[in-house]
């Protein structure tokens, strides 16, 4: 499929579908980054993106008029959503009426999300209709300046240790802003009453054996310095960056990226950040070279809490 025209208002051909696209040379980024690029990265992506986030409700986090503007985050889906977006309707915690989020499902559907300017994806870790059952454990890991994502990788390195001695497979990926997640793959019949106990006491485990270097509380005031491991990102009302996301933290844009352990020992030993901060073109060049690291996550099963032999998807 071509980039997007800089024309102000037409459609976009999109597997048959027309998709509506406004103003595709807006800068929605300092350094200058349009919107129809944006829309072009995620034609481009897509074949590795679509897989990790289809059938699993997304928030959008839209920047109408750019980066630098006011965003905000919108989980019911927008009144004037197209009939071909497929929705579904999760149930307040509170009560009340449910919330219909928004699914994309297919390339249309992407591309109408972003001509919206959702620049970032943030989807659930758990598909449709089984809101309760993620698909992954998952630890957020945030530094505390002057620590960086080099700081993150060491510390995902001890996290990777722990999940190995409970039985668990990990992976990791930039969250392309300044942190990292880890994700644990477990695509079989789990609860957040499960996995939530678990990745908070690994957490707070890490923080007692490695008090210098990880905090695990929420309290921001006692973060500088150290990696804060936000276990609290596996809960049902809690929406995690997706992989080969756009992020709108900086003047330009990067991407969340998968990296193998090797590559980010290197990075570690080079000490060179800018090894794991990539932009969408840079991406769409590695993605060649690498393939999807991420596939893992959506074909490996894992029983919970471990201890017991993994398993391939469709494996007796």
């Amino acid at each position: 499929m071509k980039a997007v025209a800089a024309k102000a208002q037409y459609s976009l051909d999109v597997e048959g579908r027309p998709v509506p696209i406004t103003n595709p040379d807006k800068p929605l980024y300092p350094s200058g980054f349009t919107k129809g690029q944006v829309i072009d990265y995620y034609i481009q992506i897509a074949d590795l993106l679509l897989p990790q986030i289809r059938r699993h409700p997304v928030t959008l986090k839209r920047y109408p008029n750019g980066t630098t503007s006011a965003y905000f985050y919108e989980k019911n889906a927008p009144r004037f959503t197209p009939s071909w977006v497929e929705t579904f309707a999760v149930p307040r915690r509170a009560g009340g009426a449910d919330i219909r989020y928004v699914l994309l499902n297919d390339l249309p559907s992407l591309v109408w999300s972003a001509n919206l300017a959702n620049l970032e994806i943030h989807p659930f870790l758990a598909r449709v209709p089984d809101v309760q059952r993620p698909c992954s454990l998952v630890f957020d890991l945030d530094p505390g300046p002057p620590a960086d994502v080099l700081a993150c990788a060491e510390i995902g390195f001890l996290l990777k240790d722990s999940l190995e001695r409970v039985g668990l497979q990990s992976f990791a990926k930039v969250s392309g802003s300044k942190g990292m997640q880890l994700y644990a793959p477990l695509n079989t019949a789990v609860t957040y009453a499960e996995t939530r106990p678990l990745a908070r006491d690994i957490a707070e485990t890490l923080a007692r054996e490695h008090p210098d270097r990880v905090v695990s509380e929420m309290a921001k005031a006692v973060r500088p310095g150290k990696v804060f491991i936000d276990w609290s990102q596996n809960s049902d009302f809690k929406t995690t960056i997706a992989v080969y996301s756009l992020r709108a933290k900086a003047d330009q844009p990067f991407v969340s990226l998968p990296f193998s352990w090797d590559e980010l020992r290197r990075a570690v030993r080079k000490k060179d950040a800018a090894m794991l901060c990539l932009g969408p073109q840079a991406a769409l060049r590695r993605v060649k070279k690498t393939g999807d690291l991420f596939q893992p996550v959506l074909e490996l099963k894992q029983h919970f809490p471990g201890g017991r032999r993994t398993r391939k998807a469709g494996s007796a």
